[in-house]
């Protein structure tokens, strides 16, 4: 981990302090309000960090091989795409805006709930149902 990480990290920490201040009750004590919240943003930078790391060591396996004979054709791409795009434009609003946020942008749960202004459950429910949905739609579509 670099600087720039580390910099990153406290002003996470930061913007989430800011977030959460009106959470913390001026009788109890600041420290273990503060390194509550500190925690919980390491262990959610952490996870991410083990993702994208799994991700990259994934991609570098792969071996390269060529072939004459293409894998997927053009055609197959298409199809495939419009299908997703078609099974995401069938999901609510709500359930497309929790899998951009979770899903496609790897935010935590907090993070996407935070962010679309919602709960941390509610943002469960959307995004388990969005994926019942999307499984749904694409297996009907093979």
């Amino acid at each position: 981990m670099g600087n720039a990480d580390v910099e990153d990290m406290v002003q996470d920490i930061l913007l989430s302090l800011h977030r959460a201040r009106a959470s913390w009750d001026p009788t109890r004590p600041f420290l273990p309000w503060l390194v509550t919240i500190a925690r919980n943003r390491l262990a959610d930078n952490a996870r991410r960090y083990a993702r994208r790391n799994a991700l990259d060591l994934a991609v570098r396996d792969i071996t390269e091989t060529f072939c004459d004979v293409p894998t997927n054709g053009g055609a197959e791409s298409v199809v495939n795409f419009l299908a997703v795009r078609e099974a995401m434009n069938s999901l609510s609003p709500t359930e497309r805006r929790a899998v951009e946020l979770v899903r496609l942008r790897e935010m935590s749960l907090v993070e996407a709930a935070e962010e679309s202004g919602s709960t941390v459950a509610a943002m469960k429910v959307a995004v388990h149902r969005a994926m019942l949905k999307l499984r749904t739609a694409l297996r009907a579509k093979e």
